[in-house]
């Protein structure tokens, strides 16, 4: 570790105290930040500024795919670093037109626009959608209810959660939610003006809930009808994090019919870059070539940095088999909260997911007595007492926490973190 990781700064070396006091007078404070300062890492463990240790089980939430700290990573940056860093979108750059290349290899034949984040990525997709039916007069797009989209001004209209809407009104026009994993609703909901729908394979922010196969096969026969067209978010489930390179891959792998099956367009970011920021949309062949010159663009994305780095990304994914792992471990940590459920049945609701995106859902915070006198919701009070555990671990809504790990996550490291998350549950329930 003390090859990969410098020595902590003179703020880093500060207490918790000091750190969060530069927070306080210097950052804007839109976050809920949980009381943590953290200094540094290496694979599957971050340190605080006291040195203590924490099984990173939330991944910087899907996105660093390869932990931290990775040796890969530092050598892609410091390589392509001493090439070229920034040139802008005027000129054509190698890493770009390749990283494109091994996108469209595991997705299907189209074409890739690299962005910064995944919001952007998405408003990319916005556009591709108004671009397609603005002769028609069609612009609506269809999200679904406990979606999550980004934090853009057009995100938060797609996002099917009041909680990030709230003080921002009006919103954008052009949004409506249906209920998920419901067809009938998706086909009643359809209006003369609109253009597209938009859902992601695993709901994250949501609660970790996995698209059912015959409501993607329904929804791209829907659309195909109604001449709509199918986005997919894949921001957070994407990147094998599911076990497959995108999650309806997964979701729809021993479907009949799935092997054909194929969004019209696909947003991606978090695990892209493995922790160095860069977001991209995939569009199908047929409307690859929707936004032409000047229609849209962006000063930073796909640096040939950027795409050094994500180009590693894969090469390492690859070599090691990463896929398989998210798939197997995933299976078995999987398994392992839902023995939690059967055990715990006054703390666990349920358990749910694919490889490495699983939710751990709760009961009702009324009904756990540690947790019931607090304003808090039972997600954040869990998670809190996890990092006492010395594990990190994501909220996700009011009573579900989300596993997010690195793809390269040891079973050892598995098996610590159920561990330690059923002492936490075994001690909610005496």
């Amino acid at each position: 570790m003390k090859e990969i990781v410098p020595a902590p700064s003179a703020i880093v070396r500060n207490d918790f105290e000091s750190v969060r006091d530069l927070f306080s007078r210097n950052v804007v404070p839109s976050y809920g930040r949980f009381d943590l300062a953290l200094s540094h890492g290496a694979g599957s463990y971050v340190f605080d500024v006291a040195g203590r240790r924490y099984l990173d089980l939330g991944g910087g939430i899907a996105v660093n795919c390869l932990g931290h700290a990775h040796s890969a990573i530092t050598e892609a940056l410091i390589g392509q670093s001493q090439k070229l860093i920034h040139v802008s979108n005027l000129y054509y750059t190698e890493p770009q037109g390749r990283l494109a290349a091994e996108i469209v290899k595991r997705i299907g034949a189209g074409k890739v626009f690299f962005s910064n984040s995944g919001a952007e990525a998405n408003e990319g997709l916005f556009k591709v959608a108004r671009k397609f039916g603005h002769d028609e007069g069609r612009f609506e797009i269809l999200t679904a209810a406990n979606s999550f989209h980004g934090r853009t001004l057009a995100g938060i209209a797609a996002t099917g959660q009041d909680k990030v809407k709230k003080g921002f009104e009006p919103m954008t026009p052009g949004f409506r939610h249906i209920p998920f994993n419901d067809l009938d609703a998706a086909r009643a909901a359809i209006s003369p003006a609109t253009v597209a729908i938009l859902i992601e394979g695993v709901q994250g922010e949501g609660g970790v809930t996995p698209a059912m196969p015959d409501y993607l096969l329904g929804l791209r026969a829907l659309c195909d009808e109604k001449k709509l067209l199918l986005f997919m978010d894949g921001v957070q489930d994407g990147h094998y994090r599911t076990g497959k390179y995108q999650s309806f891959q997964r979701i729809l792998e021993n479907t009949p019919g799935g092997e054909k099956f194929l969004p019209d367009g696909l947003s991606m970011a978090k695990s892209l870059g493995g922790g160095f920021p860069i977001g991209a949309f995939w569009v199908r062949a047929p409307y690859a070539d929707l936004l032409g010159p000047g229609m849209h663009a962006t000063t930073f994305g796909g640096t040939p940095l950027a795409c050094a780095v994500a180009l590693k990304i894969f090469e390492v994914i690859e070599r090691e088999k990463l896929d398989v792992q998210a798939r197997k471990l995933g299976d078995w940590t999987l398994n392992e909260l839902k023995r939690l459920a059967e055990k715990y049945p006054g703390v666990v609701k349920n358990a749910r997911g694919l490889g490495f995106m699983l939710g751990l859902e709760l009961v009702e915070k009324e009904k756990i007595p540690a947790f019931a006198s607090s304003d808090k919701s039972a997600a954040v009070q869990f998670t809190n007492r996890m990092h006492a555990a010395g594990v990190m671990v994501i909220p996700a809504g009011l009573q579900t926490i989300r596993l997010l790990p690195p793809l390269n996550l040891k079973p050892q490291e598995a098996g610590e973190g159920v561990s330690k998350i059923e002492e936490v549950v075994k001690s909610l329930a005496s």
